[in-house]
C-alpha cells in the first residue's frame, strides 16, 4: 500500500517563504519512487484544482507559469520523499497544496489528475497554505 504524508496548516506572509515536504511510505511491485512523476497540486478557494510543479523520473520539471521564479520542485529519492520550496509568496497562492505520484492505476476508485503524460492516481492529506498580507 502507497501513501503519501504530507499535511498541515501554515500561515506565512506575503513576501515569505515556506517549504512543504511529502514522504511516500509503502511499496508496489514495479513503481520505484526515483522512477515515477512526481507533482504538486494546488485548489485555491473557488477554483479547480491546478498542476504547480511536476517532476518527470528523469528529473526533467514542469511549472506552472504563475509560479515561475518563485516555486521549484525537488526530490530526495534516498528519503522518498518530495518537496516544493514556495519564495515571494503572494495572497494568491493561498491553497490547499496536494502531492501526488504516479504509481499506476489506484487501489480503489478516487481522484485522478493527468499532466505531462503522466497519471496521478495517489494522493497526500494535502497542506493548508494561507498567505496574508
Amino acid at each position: 500500500q502507497v501513501q503519501l504524508l504530507a499535511s498541515g496548516e501554515y500561515s506565512v506572509p506575503a513576501g515569505g517563504s515556506l517549504r512543504l515536504s511529502c514522504r511516500v511510505n509503502g511499496n508496489r511491485p514495479g513503481y520505484t519512487f526515483k522512477n515515477r512523476c512526481m507533482a504538486w497540486w494546488r485548489q485555491r478557494p473557488g477554483e479547480v484544482r491546478e498542476g504547480v510543479a511536476l517532476i518527470e523520473g528523469d528529473g526533467t520539471i514542469h511549472t506552472l507559469d504563475a509560479v515561475k521564479g518563485r516555486f521549484t520542485i525537488s526530490k530526495d529519492n534516498a528519503e522518498n520523499t518530495l518537496y516544493l520550496q514556495m519564495n515571494a509568496m503572494k495572497p494568491e497562492d493561498t491553497a490547499k497544496y496536494e502531492c501526488a505520484a504516479d504509481y499506476g492505476p489506484p487501489d480503489v476508485t478516487g481522484l485522478i489528475k493527468s499532466w505531462m503524460g503522466c497519471g496521478f492516481a495517489f494522493w497526500g492529506e494535502g497542506a493548508q497554505v494561507t498567505v496574508s498580507l
